[in-house]
């Protein structure tokens, strides 16, 4: 099985396109081959294929980098499936996991969600969908500062406080007080408890 998100930018007229889609390219590139494993397409939206262990930390990297630009958000819909088709283009290959994604990202466009799941499982869907809603509540109010703190330290977790300290130029004790704002460590422990839930699969 894989992974594959499908996403939007939210409001990405409010933005200049080349700021934050020079940024989201850079993020992918650093993760994947383009156009096979990573595509943006018509203007604002994408697709990603990973692991499926992989996912939340993605979800995580992706919503911060993209809410450190003011007035912008972004929808992200995550299947769970088979890929019994895979194309030199990843918007061309097919499977259960870009149906579900695909779908799914339709479905909460006409929701409101910003967050969603479809795994084979319909009680890993039920309990995965309420985390992620609760999860939203949260990441949807991030700030760009509050985006910020998260993308460093989910990019590379090993870094100390003092030294994201001197990269921001802020005291250590102002990036203690901005993770414990942001509940880094429940966003720790839900990443823990989705690989766990997502392993039975």
């Amino acid at each position: 099985m894989i992974a594959v998100i499908t996403g939007d930018i939210i409001n990405s007229q409010q933005a200049e396109a080349e700021l934050w889609m020079q940024k989201l390219k850079t993020l992918f590139r650093s993760w994947a081959q383009t156009p096979s494993e990573w595509e943006i397409y018509r203007g604002d939206e994408f697709q990603y294929k990973c692991a499926i262990d992989e996912v939340f930390t993605k979800i995580i990297l992706i919503k911060s980098l993209v809410k450190t630009f003011e007035n912008l958000d972004v929808r992200l819909a995550v299947g769970i499936g088979t890929e019994i088709f895979s194309s030199e283009k990843i918007t061309e290959s097919n499977g259960s996991a870009y149906v579900n994604s695909g779908r799914l990202l339709n479905e909460i466009k006409l929701n409101g969600r910003t967050l969603a799941i479809k795994t084979p499982n319909e009680n890993i869907n039920t309990d995965l969908n309420i985390l992620f809603q609760w999860t939203s509540l949260d990441f949807d109010s991030w700030t760009a500062v509050s985006a910020e703190i998260i993308h460093i330290f989910a990019q590379d977790s090993t870094l100390s406080q003092e030294q994201v300290a001197n990269q921001l130029n802020i005291s250590q004790s102002s990036v203690s007080q901005r993770l414990k704002r942001v509940n880094y460590d429940l966003i720790t422990m839900t990443d823990r408890y989705f690989r766990k839930k997502i392993s039975q699969l």
